[in-house]
């Protein structure tokens, strides 16, 4: 098992994810980045969509709800089935980036002012087999250690445009 990053490590990554993937595509307008540069791979703005109902899942449903609840029981969600039930996927790129800022900003502050015993304050999860105890932080660095290796998919997807769209 990795071991989990500190508070500031957790801040640092997941406040500095919406510019990292507005720097990516920066240049590439939202029809650019709904193409697939590589067969079987998903597009700038499918991984996108994908963040978003990721931070859905562990930033509003499960953070959100253990720095508000004491103790609160969570039913488990899918993020891959969360998706399905959402529009990311058909909202242009620029937009969703700017709904996934938005969103960002607002997950930020608390956490930028809980105390060190507050990353520990915890949930337990049901559904999906046995129920399972997690924490603030315990979900917060899955939740960045996610975000961290989908943005370098952007950032692949966005240069890998820009060299489809370069004179050879």
């Amino acid at each position: 098992m990795k071991p989990l990053l500190d508070p500031r490590e957790i801040l640092e990554i997941i406040a500095e994810s919406p510019g990292r993937i507005e720097c990516a595509a920066a240049g590439l307008t939202d029809l650019r980045l709904d193409l697939h540069p590589e067969p079987g791979e998903w597009s700038p703005l499918e991984i996108l969509a994908h963040l978003r109902a990721c931070a859905d899942v562990w930033g509003d449903i499960r953070i959100v709800r253990m720095l508000t609840e004491d103790d609160p029981t969570i039913r488990a969600v899918n993020p891959r089935r969360w998706i399905r039930d959402t529009d990311y996927g058909k909202i242009p790129f620029s937009e969703s980036l700017e709904a996934f800022t938005r969103q960002r900003h607002k997950l930020l502050e608390p956490l930028e002012s809980i105390s060190h015993v507050d990353w520990e304050r915890g949930a337990t999860m049901t559904g999906g087999g046995a129920s399972r105890r997690y924490t603030v932080q315990s979900e917060a660095v899955a939740m960045a250690r996610h975000e961290r290796a989908h943005i370098k998919q952007i950032e692949t997807r966005c240069k890998l445009l820009r060299e489809m769209d370069s004179p050879a």
